[in-house]
Parts: C-alpha cells; sequence; structure tokens
C-alpha cells in the first residue's frame, strides 16, 4: 500500500509540473475552449491564487504524510517548497503565462499550512 501511496504522490507532482509549465491553461482549454482563461474556484483577483493554495495544500499534505514515518521527510519539505518557488518564477519565460505574487504566495502559503498541520499531528499522537 505505501508503493502505491508514493506513485499516486510522484504522480501528482508530474502532473503539478505539467500544468504549470504548460505554455497556456490545461484546465481552460478543457473547460472553456480557451488556452488563455484560467478557471477560478472563487472570482475575482485572487481566485486563481485559492487554487494554488488548495492543489499545493493538498500535494504537501499527501506527500508529508506518505513519506511522514521516512528520512526523507524534511527532504520533501524543502523540495515542495523549492518547487512551489521555481514553477512560479519559471511562469515568467512561459508564452501565455505569467507570474503572480499571489500564486507564488498561495504556492507557498499552501505547503507551509501543510507542514504545520502535519507536525501538529505528530505531537497529538507523540510520534516525533
Amino acid at each position: 500500500m505505501d508503493k502505491i501511496l508514493k506513485i499516486i504522490f510522484k504522480s501528482s507532482i508530474l502532473f503539478l509540473i505539467i500544468i504549470s509549465l504548460y505554455p497556456g491553461s490545461i484546465f481552460g482549454l478543457l473547460f472553456y475552449g480557451n488556452i488563455e482563461k484560467q478557471p477560478s474556484l472563487i472570482s475575482g483577483a485572487i481566485g486563481t491564487s485559492i487554487n494554488h493554495f488548495v492543489f499545493y495544500f493538498f500535494i504537501s499534505m499527501f506527500g508529508l504524510m506518505t513519506y511522514l514515518r521516512s528520512e526523507k521527510f524534511k527532504k520533501l519539505l524543502y523540495f515542495l517548497l523549492l518547487l512551489a518557488v521555481l514553477l512560479e518564477c519559471l511562469q515568467l519565460i512561459i508564452p501565455i503565462r505569467e507570474f503572480e505574487t499571489y500564486d507564488l504566495l498561495g504556492n507557498i502559503l499552501g505547503v507551509v499550512l501543510a507542514y504545520f498541520i502535519v507536525k501538529i499531528y505528530l505531537i497529538l499522537t507523540k510520534h516525533e
């Protein structure tokens, strides 16, 4: 079961990389037939940033819980933070993509919140 969870997590990371580096919006193409339109959970200026927060939060929670008892736990945290920054910064050079400060903040906050929730879980269950 552990191996399956790790495969799902690594596949999710690959999916995240693909949708972040694709020139345009894959979801915009699927939902609206428009590669330049980004779907948002909440309408307004920070709607897509909420998408970033939610996705990074869930992928970080899943990964950190999967590697909870592994020596790779800290390395995974650093990897997720680096990925959150790197993928957003690369959008500076990708056509039809834009670097957004709020998206970067959403990425980082998603990872950090997941980490704190996992740490609280460890404290409450005395697995530290």
